[in-house]
């Protein structure tokens, strides 16, 4: 009993942080776990001095495309060992990344791909969203909830791209399989039809430089798409969450739902906290082609509509939507080495390695959202949503040990000391308070301040619970 009750790894004098509290105490962690949290510890086998410091949760990044089967010529620059040890080294411990359907195949099909991809890679923990873009009654009635009963408990449809989206029909289809079976659906909304239309009459004006991505996208798309993936939801009776929210214009249709009762979840992302439109470009210029994401950054007022939603409770989640493609690549946002009409661009941008130090510098540190509240949005509240709490997202006795020590200092974003595979970030110059000055996964240190020191395949797969937000049905 004696060995066994001492600890791998002490945490001294930390100043820690939860979703709920923040409190001063030393952390004790055995066998990858938190074991005692209190003053005065007994000794470990190893000391790490954090006074003065805050230690948060490891982050959970519930919204990364890494390795992503896609229609060629299009290939991601990331795949699991090089988008981990990025999420690592800017505190993210847990990633969430998605197993896409492509049309004609399997749901089982494109998950064993995916396993394929990421074991012996990833160097956290992590998990799988489902990506439904074919819904055969095969589908609907055997493979999807058989999928959820093993731990696949949520999943992702669109109303955008011609190869992923879903008709209303199709999406009702979906959406009644996670109400019976208690998973969450994720929905991509934007009005394709709208989309295409504004894209035709943009290339039959010659206007095809990136800046028009953001043209024949406008908030009302969005707009439309969301108060009709609200109607969808309250016609099944299922809570949904909306993705990647950009603008007030659907912030709007989430808070009409939630005055009527709705169980709407919102997500966002730092592109639409640190971009703007401009960032496309404000002239025929092909390096807008770094920020085409959709949907697009909107203007800088509306920057200050999405701060507000973070405060006061509107959105759910705050996650990257790392989709990583680099820029001088024949495979990258230049298809076949060329300057292409932005129907064409790769959409998608880096983030998974500066989303907690943009969220953390900008809101914690500026003064713009509470330390309970970052630790909220990007670690407690996507593990319930996604049924990996209390093992991830917090720190408590019995989670994961998963923990990021912060160091506050000026840290100048700059894409050579980044450790994705993609040759720019969209914050390149930013000047930021605040970087994980230790990442901690399951007890060890994979980031120490300088260098990544973790190792591919340590990053364990985990097999999701029910999600948490809401009690469960009867």
């Amino acid at each position: 009993m004696a060995e066994r009750s001492k600890l791998d790894l002490v945490i001294r004098n930390a100043r820690v942080a939860t979703a709920s509290d923040t409190f001063d105490c030393d952390v004790g962690i055995r066998d990858g776990r938190i074991a005692l949290l209190g003053q005065e510890l007994p000794a470990g086998a190893r000391e790490i001095d954090a006074a003065g410091r805050t230690v948060t949760p490891g982050g959970v990044d519930a919204h990364c495309h890494l390795d992503q089967p896609m229609e060629g010529p299009a290939r991601m620059a990331d795949d699991f060992a090089t988008g981990s040890r990025s999420a690592a080294c800017g505190g993210t411990t847990t990633i969430i990344p998605f197993a896409a359907q492509m049309k004609g195949q399997s749901l089982r099909a494109a998950v064993a791909d995916y396993h394929g991809r990421a074991e012996g890679k990833a160097c956290i923990d992590y998990a799988f969203h489902l990506i439904v873009s074919d819904p055969t009654p095969e589908v609907v009635s055997n493979e999807l909830p058989g999928l959820i009963g093993e731990g696949y408990t949520s999943f992702k449809v669109y109303m955008t791209y011609d190869d992923l989206k879903l008709d209303d029909a199709q999406i009702l289809d979906v959406l009644d399989v996670a109400r019976t079976h208690g998973a969450l659906a994720m929905v991509h909304a934007e009005n394709a039809d709208c989309i295409e239309w504004l894209t035709k009459r943009l290339e039959a004006a010659g206007r095809t430089a990136p800046r028009w991505h953001a043209h024949a996208r406008p908030m009302l798309v969005e707009r439309e798409a969301t108060h009709r993936a609200i109607a969808l939801s309250e016609l099944v009776d299922v809570p949904i969450l909306i993705v990647h929210v950009s603008g007030r214009e659907a912030i709007e249709q989430i808070r009409w739902a939630r005055s009527h009762g709705l169980s709407i979840f919102a997500e966002t992302c730092p592109q639409y906290l640190f971009l703007t439109a401009e960032d496309l470009g404000i002239d025929d210029s092909y390096l807008g082609a770094r920020c085409v994401c959709s949907p697009p950054p909107r203007d800088r007022a509306n920057q200050q509509r999405i701060w507000e939603g973070l405060t006061d409770g509107l959105f759910t989640v705050f996650s990257s939507d790392h989709a990583p493609f680099r820029y001088e690549d024949a495979q990258g946002k230049k298809i076949g080495g060329q300057e292409v009409p932005f129907r064409h661009i790769p959409n998608g941008i880096p983030g998974l390695e500066t989303r907690l130090p943009l969220l953390y510098s900008e809101g914690v540190l500026g003064g713009r959202i509470t330390l309970q509240k970052f630790v909220e949005l990007t670690a407690t509240n996507p593990a319930k949503a996604y049924g990996l709490h209390p093992r991830k997202g917090t720190i408590a006795v019995g989670s994961d040990a998963d923990l990021v020590i912060w160091d506050e200092r000026e840290v100048t974003v700059d894409n050579g000391k980044l450790h994705h595979a993609v040759d720019y970030t969209p914050y390149e110059g930013m000047k930021l308070r605040a970087w994980p000055g230790l990442t901690l996964s399951r007890g060890e240190v994979v980031w120490d301040g300088t260098s990544f020191t973790g190792k591919a395949g340590r990053g364990k797969f985990l097999p999701c619970g029910r999600p948490s937000l809401l009690p469960r049905r009867g």
